[in-house]
């Protein structure tokens, strides 16, 4: 198992905040929630299932600066 770990901006608007993944934004990875762990929640979903969905059809996930990848479990914490 690999963990992936994001550095994702998020950007406060009219609306709430605005969550995306800068590398990926072309391929859906941009979200919104009315509040920071809303938004930081939403993104994780979507980076997720963009994750999934590059496993399922078996083509290899595009590694960026802005991500970690591990081998081994990682545990983040947002303060």
């Amino acid at each position: 198992m690999k963990t992936y770990a994001f550095n994702v901006d998020l950007e406060l608007d009219e609306e709430g905040w605005r969550a995306f993944y800068p590398p990926w934004e072309e391929i859906g990875a941009s979200t919104w929630g009315k509040t920071k762990k809303e938004a930081l929640k939403n993104i994780t979903e979507v980076l997720s299932m963009i994750l999934e969905e590059f496993a399922e059809e078996g083509k290899p996930i595009p590694i960026t600066e802005r991500m970690t990848v591990s081998e081994e479990a990682l545990v983040t914490v947002n303060v």
